[in-house]
C-alpha cells in the first residue's frame, strides 16, 4: 500500500511538471517563437512560463496586455529587462497567481487589477521592475513586490520590499471575504512624495511598517484591525515646510475598531516650523506605544500616555544615499528583539534592527540575486522543539 501511494505520488508530480510549458516571445516570432506577448498569453495554460527576449536597442513591445491566467514572466536574457510600451490588466479570478519579473513600462502606463476577486484571492508578483504605478486596490488581491521603482502603489494588501517608490496607499474601507493569513509588511522602501508617503486605511489585517527611508514624507493610519498588535519601527519620517504636516506619524481608527500600534527606534525629522507645532507622533482612538525614536525638533506628544526614551539630537538626512548623518549609534531600544545583525543594541533609523536597510540594498549588489524578504526569530527558548525562519529572493 505504501509504495503504492508513493508512486501515485510521484506520477502525479511528473504530470503536474508535465503539464507546465515555455513559452518564448521573440522578435518577428524569431526561431517559431511568439511575436507578441499577447500571442503567448492567448496560447498559454495556468502555471506557464513565458520567457520574453529584449528586443535590440531598446525597442518595445508595442501592446496592451490582458492576464487572465495563473502566469509567470521573465526576460530570455540575464540582468536585462524587456520593455512594454502598453499597460497591463490582470483579470482577477480565485486562486489566480501572477508573477512579471524583469520588466520595463515605459511611459505612464501602469499595472492594473481590473476588479475585486470573488470566492477566493489573486495574487500579483512584482520582481525587479519599473513601471509609472501599480493599482491593486481592490478586494481580496495581494500585491507582493521587490526591488521595483515605480510612481504611486495602491493596494489592498500585500508585501513591499527594497522598492523605489512615490507613495503608498493602502485603502480597504470594507473587510476582506476572503482574508489572507498573511499581515500587511512594508520594509525597506526608499518614499520619495512630499506629504503622505504612506497612507493606511483598512481594517483586516495587522500590519508592520520597517526600516523605511520616507526624506519628505509622513505616515498616516485611519483605520486598524480590532484588537490588532502593529509595528512603525526603525524607519526614517520626515515632515517638510510644504508637505502641509505637524506630525510624522498620525494615528486614528472610527468607533469599534481599536488596536495596538508599537512606535519604535524610528527617525523623526522636522523642518519648519510653519504650520504650528510639532508632534511627532498624534493617536486617537487606538492604543500607541512610543519608545526611543529620536527627533530633531521635539519629542512633545500630548496625545500619547505610553512613551518613554525619546529623545532630541542633532542630525541630517541624505535623501540620496538614504543615511542619517550625525546620529548616535547604539541607542535605539536595548531589548534583544531588536538588536542589528552584528548582536549590538539596535540602532535608530532605517540600517537598525534584524530587518535593516542593507538586507534589501547591499552595496555594490550589481547583477547578484537579490534578497527580497528575510523573517527570523530574535529569541529561541529553552525546550523550543522547532525554529521557523522565512526567506525568499529573485535573480535578474
Amino acid at each position: 500500500m505504501k509504495k503504492q501511494l508513493f508512486f501515485i505520488a510521484i506520477a502525479s508530480l511528473l504530470t503536474s511538471m508535465a503539464s507546465a510549458a515555455d513559452l518564448y516571445v521573440r522578435d518577428l516570432g524569431a526561431g517559431g517563437s511568439y511575436s507578441t506577448i499577447s500571442a503567448a498569453i492567448t496560447a498559454a495554460n495556468d502555471g506557464d512560463r513565458i520567457i520574453i527576449r529584449p528586443k535590440a536597442g531598446s525597442i518595445p513591445f508595442i501592446e496592451n496586455l490582458t492576464i487572465d491566467k495563473s502566469l509567470s514572466f521573465v526576460s530570455e536574457i540575464n540582468f536585462s529587462k524587456y520593455i512594454l510600451q502598453g499597460t497591463i490588466t490582470v483579470t482577477p479570478a480565485a486562486g489566480r497567481v501572477v508573477t512579471i519579473n524583469n520588466l520595463q513600462i515605459s511611459g505612464t502606463n501602469a499595472i492594473t487589477v481590473s476588479a475585486d476577486t470573488t470566492g477566493g484571492r489573486t495574487t500579483l508578483n512584482l520582481l525587479n521592475s519599473t513601471t509609472a504605478g501599480v493599482n491593486a486596490g481592490v478586494a481580496n488581491t495581494t500585491l507582493n513586490m521587490s526591488g521595483c521603482t515605480s510612481a504611486g502603489i495602491t493596494m489592498t494588501h500585500g508585501r513591499l520590499t527594497g522598492n523605489k517608490i512615490t507613495s503608498i496607499n493602502i485603502n480597504t474601507p470594507t473587510i476582506d471575504t476572503n482574508p489572507s493569513t498573511d499581515d500587511i509588511e512594508i520594509i525597506a522602501n526608499a518614499i520619495s512624495v512630499t506629504g503622505t508617503a504612506i497612507n493606511l486605511n483598512q481594517k483586516n489585517y495587522n500590519f508592520r511598517i520597517l526600516n523605511n527611508f520616507a526624506g519628505t514624507g509622513i505616515v498616516t493610519i485611519s483605520a486598524v484591525k480590532n484588537d490588532s498588535t502593529n509595528e512603525i519601527i526603525n524607519n526614517v519620517i520626515s515632515s517638510t515646510n510644504t508637505s502641509n504636516a505637524n506630525n510624522s506619524i498620525q494615528v486614528s481608527s472610527p468607533a469599534g475598531f481599536t488596536g495596538l500600534v508599537s512606535i519604535l527606534n524610528n527617525v523623526f525629522y522636522y523642518v519648519g516650523p510653519t504650520f504650528g507645532t510639532f508632534y511627532p507622533v498624534t493617536a486617537s482612538g487606538v492604543s500607541c506605544y512610543v519608545y526611543y525614536n529620536v527627533s530633531n525638533y521635539s519629542v512633545t506628544m500630548p496625545t500619547i500616555t505610553n512613551s518613554g526614551n525619546n529623545n532630541v539630537a542633532s542630525f541630517s538626512l541624505n535623501t540620496s544615499t538614504y543615511t542619517v548623518n550625525g546620529l548616535a549609534a547604539n541607542t535605539g531600544s536595548p531589548e534583544d528583539d531588536f538588536a542589528d545583525i552584528d548582536l549590538s543594541r539596535n540602532d535608530r533609523g532605517n540600517f537598525g534592527g534584524s530587518d535593516t536597510w542593507a538586507n534589501y540594498w547591499p552595496t555594490n549588489v550589481g547583477n547578484k540575486p537579490q534578497v527580497n524578504y528575510l523573517k527570523t526569530p530574535r529569541r529561541i527558548y529553552t525546550g523550543t522543539t522547532e525554529m521557523n525562519a522565512t526567506g525568499s529572493g529573485y535573480s535578474k
